[in-house]
């Protein structure tokens, strides 16, 4: 379970899990216990008006008192990992939005975990139930070396479980000896940059949709769009009619007519505004949905999505 409700939380412990990686330790500042969650979700911070990010939970869900994440220190950074590293301290209070899960567990009889870099996040923690519940599961682990492999003494104590592989000992990661052909009830997990992730997408394109599970970090690369032109939004359960015009969201619009749909990302990476499209052809631009959910055209992310359609009718 996971929670929409907000609240303040203190930041009660920082520790440097790697070269460029510090984990967050936050508690709730009333004392209360804070959401229960499950492996895959993230946190979405308020960490400056008009800088919200989200980052994947990675400690143990068992500990009640505290939600524990991780941030890579981006190099160009857009303001969120910098501020993390650079000016948060232990004490300080951050604005905790929500805990979502958009990437949780499937059900399944094997599971194979694929990280890249920081993309261990989610992952540590499905490794982490999964053993716990006495799954079938192996993970490979790939960075660009061992000092920046964040978690990985912890990942060692699995055993030959993990395989961590970094890319100056390994070289690229040996996807088809650790993924293998399709099977029942075989299920891939996969999180880091982006050419990791078309690897896995481009291995694994013959494997039933459902098989493969995937989580971006960032937008991935979008095919040229045409011109933007304006369209209609019809809200199903209010009746309301808005028109987009070229330049702004979706989302925008309808908050500028008192209709809130829960966002985060604004690039359409976390899945948070997903929203069931009731009639209509959906310009679909984000990195969440995947190419089947795509084609049926029964949702939209309307942070970033337009409209192929005079009129797009929202189940909103």
């Amino acid at each position: 379970m996971t929670g929409d409700k907000g609240f303040l939380a203190r930041v009660s412990e920082i520790r440097e899990e790697s070269a460029g990686v510090k984990s967050f330790l936050l508690e709730p500042a009333d004392g209360s216990c804070p959401p229960e969650w499950t492996p895959g979700a993230h946190v979405d911070l308020a960490l400056a008006p008009g800088l919200n990010r989200q980052y994947s939970l990675c400690g143990d869900r068992s500990d009640h008192a505290s939600l524990r994440f991780a941030v890579l220190r981006e190099p160009q950074s857009r303001g969120g990992s910098a501020m993390l590293h650079e000016q948060v301290k232990a004490g300080d209070a951050l604005e905790v939005l929500a805990v979502r899960n958009n990437f949780p567990l499937v059900d399944a009889e094997f599971y194979l975990l694929v990280a890249g870099g920081i993309g261990i996040t989610p992952l540590l923690a499905m490794a982490r139930e999964l053993e716990a519940q006495g799954k079938h599961w192996r993970l490979l682990y790939g960075g660009r070396n061992r000092a920046t492999m964040a978690f990985a003494e912890e990942l060692a104590t699995y055993g030959d479980k993990v395989n961590i592989c970094p890319e100056d000992e390994c070289g690229l990661l040996d996807l088809a000896a650790f993924l293998g052909a399709a099977e029942p009830g075989k299920v891939a997990f996969c999180c880091g940059p982006e050419p990791l992730i078309k690897a896995v997408e481009a291995y694994c394109a013959a494997w039933p949709e459902e098989a493969l599970q995937i989580e971006r970090f960032h937008p991935k690369e979008q095919e040229p769009h045409g011109a933007d032109t304006a369209f209609e939004v019809e809200l199903k359960q209010s009746g309301k009619v808005v028109t987009v015009p070229p330049g702004r969201a979706i989302a925008d619009v309808l908050e500028d007519v008192g209709v809130y749909i829960p966002r985060s990302c604004n690039e359409g990476t976390c899945g948070t505004c997903l929203t069931k499209v009731v009639d209509g052809i959906p310009d679909h631009r984000d990195s969440f949905l995947r190419p089947r959910q795509s084609e049926k055209n029964k949702l939209i992310m309307v942070c970033c999505s337009r409209s192929l359609s005079p009129r797009l009718v929202l189940d909103a």
